[in-house]
């Protein structure tokens, strides 16, 4: 078995994976990596360009590094005969910090203040918003909305969770329910945090009616794929005061072009989709884990950990 490594991996990483499975190793870069390189490849831990997945005439397993699965589960891009499996469980913890970081400035009003500062002001912003007694809307209730869901509810908040199909309520949320229904819990919701995968079933699925259900003075949360959100009507909320303010690391399209009149909103935090990645040590730590995980299980025949469903997009249940 031949294993192709994209990640910046360091020699303990290396040795880990080694453990983990008999097979040829090669070490190589995203930047670096060619299509020769990739041509008997039986596994590929990281996200090559989609692209170059074509060079693979015999490839088994193809790991992601990231949870998102845009772009590799299109027809054609893999063979029938290749197992895809991404990174969930990896990202839940750095992205759930920085999701709360990005409401607690605002409903702190740290930003103003902030601004005040630069301008040397010694100057009172007003009243104040608290988690404690609020009610969270969740949607997307993976591994990130999940986290995210367990620290409002640790905070004092009511918490409403929504994935896109039923089951078992966890005992992190209050209540639970599918996407379908998520219009009728808008109204009471303080926050609304999106964790949403880019697919056609979640495009725009904040747009102008959403914000009109919206409760004066709520709070937004975008950390999924920009696609989730019209900007045009976030943009529109943020202008009339529909929003208390949002929090967005993902826009759209990515970069947020310079002339977009989001820049210049008030009470709106934007970070360049930077919230997971490798930022966080802990975060690269657990995507070494679920590679190691997966080469292990597929040399045993023994089922993988976050295999993906091409019809859908998501984890495997």
């Amino acid at each position: 078995m031949k294993v192709v490594s994209v990640l910046p991996l360091n020699e303990r990483h290396k040795a880990f994976l080694r453990s983990k499975a008999d097979a040829e190793f090669v070490f190589s870069s995203f930047d670096e990596v060619n299509e020769e390189v990739l041509a008997d490849a039986d596994v590929i831990l990281g996200n090559i360009p989609p692209r170059m997945l074509a060079a693979c005439k015999h490839l088994r397993l193809m790991q992601l590094n990231s949870a998102g699965t845009d772009g590799y589960t299109a027809e054609g891009v893999l063979s029938p005969e290749t197992r895809l499996t991404n990174a969930t469980g990896a990202y839940g913890l750095a992205i759930s910090e920085h999701m709360l970081a990005m409401l607690m400035m605002l409903m702190k009003k740290l930003d103003r203040y902030h601004d005040l500062q630069k301008e040397t002001k010694w100057e009172d912003a007003g009243g104040v918003t608290s988690i404690f007694g609020s009610t969270t809307l969740v949607l997307g209730l993976g591994d990130i909305g999940g986290e995210f869901a367990s620290r409002m509810k640790a905070l004092g908040s009511h918490v409403i969770g929504i994935r896109r199909t039923g089951g078992e309520k966890p005992s992190y949320v209050d209540e639970i329910d599918t996407t379908e229904n998520f219009m009728k819990y808008v109204p009471q919701a303080d926050i609304i945090a999106m964790s949403l995968p880019g697919t056609p079933a979640t495009y725009h699925i904040v747009d102008q009616s959403v914000f009109r259900m919206m409760k004066p003075g709520a709070f937004l949360l975008n950390v999924g794929r920009g696609t989730a959100i019209d900007p045009a009507a976030l943009y529109e909320a943020l202008q009339n005061g529909t929003l208390g303010g949002a929090g967005i690391d993902v826009t759209e399209p990515e970069p947020l072009p310079k002339e977009s009149p989001l820049w210049q909103c008030k009470n709106l935090l934007i970070t360049p989709h930077i919230s997971g990645g490798f930022h966080l040590p802990e975060t690269f730590e657990r995507i070494v884990r679920i590679c190691g995980d997966n080469l292990e299980a597929l040399e045993k025949g023994m089922p993988l950990r976050n295999e993906v469903d091409f019809t859908t997009g998501y984890r495997r249940r």
